[in-house]
């Protein structure tokens, strides 16, 4: 900080150093031709006397404009110059040092709008810095909470898998708790990964002519023993033949998940519905349950990651389905919404326009 504070001190006498020079060699430039333009018009002769008194008058005016001139320069530069650039520069280090509440206000002036536009963009930067870092933050956490589940689930039932005595029967619910539970974080570890390809544009779509009717009926049957298994009521009003350009691979991953989500939610002995209809100007799917429903609160957030508004069933999944199914919708060009009553059902509805 001294060294700083030296070699500003001695940059502020150069400067002024220079800036005098400068001025001196001007304004004895200016003099000399003015006194020797004058002295020939009137026909005047300069003895040895008259030169020095007006070379110390002379000298004696440019130290006075240089002292004036460079305390102006001073002045201007410290509040025009130096204190933006501080300001900008304290402001800087705190957001490399991770404080993302910082803001620049506003400076007013003359010759303020330079540094203002600078201001702004850090301002922004800033915003965008706080709301990743919160996201990377929530990530992390809602990550570490998922995996410390199956994991915890994995380690309990294989130190119980070790006491000795237990029966043939106690033995096999073990090991299939623990494959179900390795199952669980395979697939988690799995989601993370394609959401975070399909984020950072590292997935793309490969578009391709295809039978879509075909395709939603395949992915509603791969669902047969789920549902079969709560007693649900299928419906479906899905129009024949209807074609669509697109990632056959990206768009039976959406199905799969509103599909699956349809049946969780679902209590036994309720009723799913999947229609599929081609208008002229757009192709649009939607699938319906009469499950919990969701109230307008959780309906804002239900695309978010990690996000699950019926805690209830947080067993049997981990958040990431629909935040997968609106990326791909995202990047295939289509739109994705949601409408729902809490305690009677959802209706997701994908659609793409022709």
């Amino acid at each position: 900080m001294k060294k700083h504070r030296i070699r500003s001190v001695l940059k502020t006498i150069n400067n002024y150093v220079v800036f005098f020079l400068t001025v001196a060699f001007a304004v004895s430039c200016c003099m000399l031709l003015f006194v020797s333009t004058l002295a020939d018009s009137m026909g005047l002769v300069f003895n040895e006397e008259n030169i020095g008194a007006a070379a110390k008058v002379t000298f004696l005016n440019v130290l006075l404009l240089t002292f004036l001139f460079g305390t102006i320069d001073y002045v201007r530069r410290k509040i025009m110059v130096e204190r933006p650039v501080r300001i900008i520069t304290e402001a800087t280090e705190r957001i490399m040092q991770g404080d993302f509440s910082v803001r620049i206000a506003p400076m007013h002036g003359a010759g303020m709008e330079g540094f203002n536009q600078i201001a702004m963009a850090i301002n922004a930067m800033a915003q965008e810095l706080s709301g990743t870092e919160t996201l990377r933050t929530d990530f992390i956490a809602n990550v570490s909470h998922e995996l410390k589940t199956p994991l915890a689930v994995m380690g309990n039932y294989a130190t119980m898998l070790q006491r000795p005595g237990i029966t043939e029967e106690e033995r096999n619910d073990y090991a299939k708790a623990i494959s179900q539970a390795s199952r669980k974080l395979a697939q988690l570890i799995a989601n993370i990964l394609k959401l975070n390809k399909l984020e950072n544009q590292q997935i793309f779509p490969s578009p391709a002519e295809f039978d879509l009717s075909q395709q939603l009926c395949e992915s509603l049957l791969g669902f047969e023993d789920a549902w079969e298994a709560k007693n649900l009521e299928i419906e479906t009003d899905i129009e024949d033949d209807v074609r669509i350009k697109s990632d056959p691979e990206l768009l039976s991953l959406v199905w799969n998940n509103l599909i699956s989500n349809a049946v969780k939610f679902t209590p036994d002995g309720g009723a799913i519905r999947v229609e599929l209809k081609a208008k002229a100007d757009a192709i649009i799917v939607s699938v319906s349950d009469t499950g919990c429903g969701m109230t307008p609160e959780v309906g804002r957030h239900i695309f978010e990651k990690f996000y699950q508004g019926d805690t209830s069933h947080a067993t049997q999944g981990n958040g990431l389905g629909l935040a997968l199914v609106k990326r791909v919708v995202d990047i295939l060009n289509g739109e994705i919404g949601v409408q729902s009553t809490y305690g009677q059902g959802s209706t997701f509805t994908v659609k793409f326009r022709r």
